[in-house]
């Protein structure tokens, strides 16, 4: 399809005969410097020597001379509208052998030129003509004319004609407002009239042409749309919103037809693009419906057991039998959570409660009271000593006088807290929340017996489903090979290979299969590609700066002027403009000594909002889901988390926004990283821009200058030992080389760099193997954004216990040398580097999955398994959460473990629920599988 780039002047709407006009007159010269409009040179010519013989024609009928040169009534050099001599409109009309018609239509004929140009409608037209009638058939029998006088206009030769035909324009201007006749002009020729008019129509055409991105009318070259034919846009919106996109692709298609248009209208615009791509038939519902239920019954069983045992030790302390002890039920709405008041836990149902000051206890920690068990949960009162910004960058510290005062590691006492000899529990005491007063009373939230006969209706039905269909797990005929590469070289392991698979090459129903077989064993996934099967929105910072700036709320626009960034060095937060935050994300940011700055802002704009805030945007990263079975946090069908009731307060599970600076070069102090950490459920990460900042040379040499300091101040403080500093120094020496086996090289070391960790193969393996890299084509191998360890789940133990064993080698906030561990992975105050990582193996021999996440790759990380990141460049990741049925025991762990934690601990709150996603996806799956069982018969 040719292009079309119209000039302002020209252009009115774009109807089909418009748009083959234009097409036909006009050719597109793709200058550097700008767009310029070239005239088809034998189309103008033609079409001159066609007006040539017409104006000489009604030359020679009307016997007038030849009009001025200079007189038109264009609008461009290009549109040029033939001009019409004057004498054509006012030379005698006859009325003999029905010359009127003939006399009528060559006066007409100028307007009819024009109207097709302006795209007239024939009710204007008429108009006109109707009016001409009028005007003509006033005039005397005898003969009566105008006369034109060259100076002094033009005069009456019979007066009462003179007064008739006044008269007639008079009226005429006074009845029809689209062409006005002035009085004074005593009859002047249509003609101007017809001029004026054009003008102030070709006006009107003018300012409703806007570019739709920016909507201002004044820009002097646009380029329309060639599908839609009603958007145009700019030259300078185009190179400025949309650099990926030439005028040409504009042309063709603009990028409101694509559904990639970032103007603030549409970005904040939802429901604009269609977000689940799923299409499975109603046996394939059913079957993940069955696989939901038959994953889950297990737990329902031992929630059921749990309370089982709570009521016949409550009837042991009444001395009735189980079937007479009596629960009373506490009101609860659907808007309400109930928590334990001792450990934070979630209550779904059966809890104990103090009837006179509401203090309520789950039935976890009345076991432990019974069993004379119960942990303390004091609050841990510590805070890091700023030592100031010359202390980070390894100098000295601000003398004791200058030291912000803090207090020292405090815990404080736990009261004990045990049973009556009877069993019964009374209410804590004042210091620990409760009253002291009464003893606790059992206490249920949902309807009696509820659980248990929702544990029976599915196992009843998971019997029938197993009648009416063909188990497609076993029967499926598995065709092709995983998609897999190298992320780890574990001696004796047989998962040091990562399913990662291209998203334009998914077979859906084979490859969710290969999905399920390694997600179920706790295996992360990378799936590349997932970008390309989107709409292309924007992910520039700017744009959705721009999105939140340009939000109708005032109120939201105003707060986003400035954000709160953490600034790695000293992992404190820090305010920053908005404005001048992005632009060190394209450009970078140094301090004065030329260390290089490291921002990133987190949750930003906050997660609860970022559906309100940026619904395009949103849409747009859910439809980029891979596997959305599990990850569609709005209609995944195996997602625990959208089977909570619309009324049922929901946990916050994103999607989040995570920017922040990179660079490639390894720190040591400031990186920006996410620190390890484990999520409290599934999450699947996807890279949506990326941005290299590359050091000077005087950067560099500020690097390795800071680094040695570092170093000696490291070493001064007892936090590296010698020989480890010297390995740090100098890792590629030449005596390194010579004492290093041949067969013991790190393979990563002989790839490119932009796929080392995903391809570790020894050179037994490499040898007679055929593989392909699956992140590059030909020779350019693209450099990843992010850098991923993520650790498997049965090496937590001795993760943690290297982390307890080394912990005050590391520094956390202020670069203070951590000084004491709560819990060595949900403290998140650890990042393993190159040389931590190495200690790790030979220590305990952990090594973490490692790999370099992509632009356009999503991360699935499974529950359980700690990890961390590193980012090379500057990135804009977007991440959500979702419960997969394979790993809800993981998340009943973490509970377990979360419970445990201190009072004011970061990761104490159960903020999952996972005990009620249970329950209400389980209820959810009967009655969606019962909707569909009658489709089988």
């Amino acid at each position: 399809m040719a292009a079309t780039i119209a000039k302002r002047q020209g252009l009115g709407r774009y109807s089909d005969d418009k748009m083959r006009r234009i097409r036909g007159t006009s050719d597109i010269s793709w200058q550097r410097r700008g767009v310029s409009k070239v005239l088809d040179r034998e189309n103008m010519k033609d079409i001159a020597q066609e007006k040539e013989k017409e104006r000489h024609v009604l030359q020679a009928s009307s016997g007038a001379k030849k009009p001025r040169m200079n007189q038109d009534f264009g609008f461009s050099d290009s549109t040029r509208i033939p001009k019409k001599p004057r004498s054509a409109l006012n030379r005698k009309v006859s009325y003999e052998n029905g010359d009127e018609d003939e006399v009528l239509d060559k006066r007409t004929s100028l307007e009819v030129e024009m109207s097709e140009e302006l795209d007239y409608d024939a009710e204007e037209i008429a108009l006109i003509r109707i009016r001409e009638r009028r005007r003509s058939r006033r005039l005397e029998p005898d003969g009566a004319m105008i006369k034109t006088n060259p100076h002094k206009g033009r005069q009456k030769i019979d007066s009462a004609n003179s007064s008739s035909c006044s008269s007639s324009s008079t009226s005429s201007g006074s009845s029809d407002s689209v062409l006005k006749s002035n009085s004074n002009n005593n009859g002047r020729c249509t003609a101007r009239n017809v001029k004026n008019f054009c003008l102030k129509r070709q006006e009107k055409e003018l300012e409703r042409i806007k570019c739709h991105q920016c909507m201002k009318s004044e820009r002097k070259y646009v380029v329309p749309c060639g599908k839609c034919r009603t958007k145009v846009y700019c030259i300078q919106c185009i190179k400025q919103w949309y650099p990926k996109m030439s005028e040409l692709d504009v042309a063709e298609i603009c990028p409101f037809c694509r559904r990639n248009c970032n103007c603030s209208v549409c970005l904040h615009t939802s429901g604009f693009i269609e977000t689940s791509k799923i299409n499975m038939t109603d046996c394939e519902k059913v079957e993940h419906l069955r696989y939901l239920m038959v994953s889950l019954l297990p737990f329902i069983r031992q929630i059921c057991e749990e309370q089982t045992q709570e009521i016949e030790f409550e009837a042991s302390i009444q001395r009735v039998h189980s079937s007479k002890v009596g629960v009373s039920e506490t009101l609860c709405g659907n808007d309400e959570r109930v928590y334990c008041n001792h450990c934070a836990t979630s209550i779904i149902d059966l809890h104990r409660s103090c009837p006179k000051c509401s203090y309520e206890l789950c039935l976890t920690c009345c076991k432990e009271i019974c069993e004379g068990r119960l942990s303390g949960r004091a609050e841990m009162k510590f805070q890091y000593v700023n030592r100031g910004y010359g202390y980070m960058q390894g100098g000295d510290p601000l003398p004791e006088s200058c030291l912000h005062q803090t207090p020292d590691v405090h815990v404080e006492p736990s009261v004990m807290w045990s049973a009556d000899d009877n069993g019964t529990i009374s209410c804590p005491p004042t210091e620990m929340g409760g009253c002291g007063d009464c003893v606790l009373e059992l206490t249920r939230i949902l309807p009696d017996r509820w659980i248990s006969d929702l544990e029976k209706e599915a196992r009843d039905l998971v019997l029938i489903l197993d009648n009416k269909l063909t188990n497609l797990r076993q029967n499926r005929a598995e065709t092709g090979t995983d998609m897999l590469c190298k992320a780890a070289s574990r001696e004796g392991s047989d998962d040091n290979l990562l399913y990662c698979p291209d998203s334009t090459k998914i077979q859906e129903d084979e490859e969710l299969f290969r999905f399920q077989k390694h997600w179920i064993k706790g295996e992360p996934v990378i799936v590349r590609n997932v970008l390309d099967k989107v709409t292309g929105l924007s992910w520039e910072p700017m744009v959705m700066w721009r999105a939140l700036c340009e939000n109708v709320d005032s109120e939201v626009s105003s707060k986003m002027s400035e954000v709160k960034a953490i600034d790695c060095l000293a992992s404190c937060e820090v305010e920053i403009s908005t404005r001048q935050f992005f632009k060190g994300y394209t450009q970078g940011r140094t301090y004065d000594n030329f260390w290089p700055e490291m921002l990133k802002l987190k949750d930003w704009p906050p997660s609860d909002k970022f559906e309100d805030l940026m619904p395009r945007h949103c849409d747009e990263f859910i439809s980029a889901l891979p596997f959305q079975e599990y990850s569609d946090p709005r209609a995944g069908i195996l997602n625990l988390a959208v089977k909570l009731p619309s009324g049922v307060l929901k946990p916050d599970l994103g999607p989040k926004t995570y920017i922040a600076y990179g660079v490639a070069e390894e720190l040591g102090r400031g990186d920006s990283v996410t620190k390890l950490h484990c999520d409290m459920s599934d999450a699947v990460n996807i890279l949506t821009h990326t941005e290299e900042v590359l050091l000077t040379e005087e950067q560099h040499s500020a690097v390795e200058r800071l680094k040695k300091e570092h170093r000696a101040q490291d070493l001064k403080e007892n936090l590296v030992q010698d020989g480890m500093d010297e390995s740090i120094e100098e890792p590629n020496s030449d005596n390194n080389k010579e004492d290093t086996d041949v067969s013991e090289i790190n393979d990563s070391e002989l790839l490119p760099s932009g796929i080392r960790g995903e391809f570790k193969m020894s050179r037994d393996e490499m040898q007679g193997t055929a593989f392909t890299c699956p992140h590059s084509e030909g020779t350019m191998v693209e450099s990843g954004g992010a850098l991923w360890d993520i650790f498997r789940r049965q090496d937590v133990p001795k993760l943690e216990a290297y982390l307890r064993k080394h912990f005050k080698e590391f520094r956390h906030v202020y670069c203070s040398p951590v000084e004491q561990v709560i819990h060595p992975i949900h403290d998140q105050c650890f990042y393993l580097s190159s040389e931590h990582k190495k200690k790790l193996k030979e220590e305990f021999g952990v090594e973490p999955w490692t790999f370099e996440q992509k632009l356009g790759e999503a991360v699935f990380i499974p529950a359980g398994c700690p990890h961390q990141v590193r980012n090379l460049k500057s990135c804009t990741k977007v991440a959500v959460d979702f419960v997969s049925p394979e790993n809800v025991d993981e998340c009943l762990r973490l509970t377990k473990e979360f419970r445990l934690l201190p009072k004011n601990h970061r990761a104490r709150e159960d903020k999952l629920e996972i005990k009620k996603m249970i329950l209400y996806a389980v209820a959810q799956a009967i009655k969606d599988a019962n909707s569909l069982i009658p489709a089988l018969n």
